[in-house]
């Protein structure tokens, strides 16, 4: 099976990451996830292919986070809903294999997945 890098174009360490798999010729395929969101059940198969808590795939100094979320007690349901609904609060970028993923900030964390 082939790599999956979730991937969001603006992000400078998403852009490092996938530049590190096409400069060493990795098989894998790109998932923009702000254009193609993710859903709840892909973000629970996520969160437990990284084998961390919700509120650990949470990039917290977002602005909408801080207007939206920040000092409420979210449980990980809401959580997750957030970030459906909200990708941009999504740690990125985030590689999977089979059923494991990491999230490849900084870029040196993909040599030791890869």
């Amino acid at each position: 099976m082939k790599y999956l890098i979730y991937h969001n174009p603006r992000c400078r360490k998403s852009r490092e990451a996938l530049k590190y798999l096409q400069d060493k010729e990795y098989d894998f395929e790109v998932r923009d996830y702000i254009k193609n969101l993710l859903s709840v059940g892909e973000i629970e198969e996520l969160i437990e292919s990284l084998k961390i808590k919700p509120i650990e795939l949470v990039r917290k100094n977002e602005e909408i986070w801080k207007e939206n979320f920040k000092n409420k007690d979210l449980n990980d349901s809401q959580i997750i809903s957030a970030l459906s609904k909200y990708p941009k609060l999504i740690e990125r970028p985030i590689v999977t294999k089979d059923k494991n993923s990491i999230i490849a900030r900084p870029v040196d964390k993909l040599l030791n997945f890869l």
